[in-house]
Parts: C-alpha cells; sequence; structure tokens
C-alpha cells in the first residue's frame, strides 16, 4: 500500500491524558445531548418530535428546489422534501413545532395551490406522526445502539480478548457521542438518518480499531521484551499510514457527497465526515491507550510480556 507519512515514531500512548481530556470533553458534551434529546428539547427532527406527512400528486413534475422554495417563502423553512422518480409525487414531512395549532396539512395545500395554479395536483395520502410513535423511535434507536455495543463486545473479545473488547466499545460509543454532541452544539436535526450514519460510523469506527488491535495483538507476540506502551506505539506507527491513507480515501468521498449530494443528504454525509474523522482518532488517541490503563487482569496476550 501507498505509504503517505513513512516510518514514524511518534509516542501516542505519552500523549493520552491529553486526548483523554479532550474526549471526556466530547463524552460530556455528547451525553448532554443524549439527555436533551430525551427530554425533547434537541433539535428532533419529524421521527421523533412528530408532525405532518403530506404527499402531493402533481400534474407536472416540480423540481424538488423550486418547491423548497416555495416552502420557504412561506414560512416553511424547515419542511423536509422527497420527490419520486415516477408520478410526480412530492412528499412535504413537517415538524409538530412548526405547526403552532395549525392546519398543517391545509396550509400546504394552499401553498402549491396559489405558488403552481397551472399545475393541478391531489393529495395522494396525509399523515399526523404523533408523539408516541416518535418515543417509540426514539427506544428502537436506544435499544439499535445498545445491541450494537454489545455486539462489538462479544465479537472484539472471542477474537482478541475481553481487554481489546471494552475498549473497541468504550472507543465506537466515544465516537458517537461525539458526533451526536457536535450536531447537538450545531444545532442540526436529529433524525432517523441521522441515527443510521451513526451506526454506520461505529461500523467504520470499529474497523480502523481492529486493524490496529490486529497489528497490536502480532507484536505482544512477537516482541515480549518490549514494556506494552512500546509495543502499542510501534504497533499503531506501523499501520498510521495506512490508517490515514483509508481514511483520507473515505472522507473525500463524502467529502464530495457533502457538497454535491443535495440538501436530503447533507446532515447525513456530514455526520459521516464528522465519524471518519473521530474515528480515526479514536482507534489511536482512545481504544489504544485503554489497553494501558486497564486495571482488569492480564489476558493470555499480556502475560506474554516482559
Amino acid at each position: 500500500m501507498f505509504e503517505l507519512l513513512g516510518k514514524t515514531r511518534i509516542d501516542f500512548i505519552g500523549k493520552r491524558y491529553y486526548a483523554f481530556l479532550f474526549s471526556g470533553l466530547m463524552i460530556v458534551l455528547g451525553l448532554i445531548s443524549l439527555f436533551s434529546i430525551s427530554m425533547g428539547k434537541a433539535n428532533l427532527g419529524i421521527d421523533f418530535a412528530g408532525g405532518t406527512a403530506v404527499q402531493l400528486k402533481f400534474e407536472h413534475p416540480v423540481k424538488i428546489e423550486d418547491a423548497r422554495v416555495i416552502l420557504e417563502k412561506n414560512d416553511l423553512k424547515e419542511a423536509e422534501l422527497q420527490e419520486f422518480s415516477e408520478g410526480n409525487k412530492l412528499l412535504i414531512r413537517i415538524k409538530k413545532q412548526t405547526t403552532i395549532q395549525e392546519k398543517i396539512a391545509e396550509k400546504v395545500v394552499s401553498i402549491f395551490t396559489k405558488e403552481l395554479p397551472d399545475n393541478h395536483f391531489v393529495i395522494d395520502s396525509s399523515e399526523e406522526i404523533g408523539p408516541t410513535i416518535g418515543q417509540k423511535l426514539q427506544k428502537d434507536a436506544t435499544l439499535a445502539v445498545g445491541i450494537a455495543m454489545l455486539g462489538i463486545i462479544i465479537y472484539i473479545a472471542f477474537r482478541f480478548e475481553f481487554r481489546f473488547g471494552v475498549a473497541a466499545a468504550i472507543a465506537t460509543f466515544h465516537d458517537v457521542l461525539a458526533v451526536l454532541g457536535i450536531f447537538y452544539l450545531l444545532h442540526r436535526e436529529i433524525n432517523l438518518l441521522i441515527v443510521t450514519a451513526l451506526l454506520t460510523l461505529a461500523g467504520y469506527s470499529l474497523t480502523d480499531t481492529v486493524v490496529v488491535f490486529d497489528r497490536i495483538r502480532e507484536n505482544l507476540r512477537l516482541r515480549s521484551r518490549e514494556t506494552l506502551e512500546q509495543v502499542i506505539n510501534n504497533g499503531i506507527n506501523q499501520v498510521l499510514s495506512r490508517t490515514i491513507v483509508v481514511s483520507l480515501t473515505v472522507f473525500l468521498v463524502l467529502l464530495a457527497l457533502f457538497f454535491f449530494g443535495g440538501e436530503v443528504i447533507h446532515d447525513f454525509s456530514f455526520a459521516l465526515l464528522m465519524g471518519v474523522v473521530i474515528g480515526t482518532y479514536s482507534s489511536i488517541f482512545v481504544a489504544s491507550p485503554i489497553l494501558v490503563v486497564w486495571k482488569g487482569s492480564k489476558g493470555k496476550l499480556l502475560r506474554r510480556m516482559a
């Protein structure tokens, strides 16, 4: 593989306390955002906060950009739009907070009737998404993340050792909370698409961590006379170039999606962009140092050390 950095001898483990301080702040921010979400105080999407979904079927095609401009002009800036390739259909989803005791479905129909008088349409469907559904989705999303974390611990513990599994789970949990915290701080909307992005980045982060752990495991078997800190530092440095090249490649793809992928996946690609950066950081500065500060009993691999 192309080596971007060549051979490096960076003391990553020596900088672990600075990394822990930074990561601690990110985790606190993530926990605050998690608490705010559970209290309904964050910028939640229609999937969690409830609202109205109206699907219109037009006589002639309507560009999603034009529909967005029309809705923004009529004080519905937060509307989520989705167009369908067949049937000239347009789905408009609007959060409950923006309705203010107003019949939003009637307002949407009124807006398009006024703005597009020559393009007749019918209401294909109109649906109110209540807070009960939102709460169920919150519970399902929390359960999905919890199961993912448990699966990570079991998988890594089986492939490596229990200590490695816990370190990987903490690093993955750290990444999810950090991205969630950034979204909360920037007041970006948290919806089901963002939950999908968080689960995706958890998978990416885990893959990156496993690559680093794999090299550390090899070094633990071959370099029994070195200290644990030296072995881990060598392992990280040996795969550093690979880690940077892979992360940079994924980052560039997501950057293209972020700028040219359209409004619908803008926040999704932004979450993944943040996830790649934080996931790369955590595999080096969070998951690996935890192997050093772990106070539990040594496993089979670590008993080989001098």
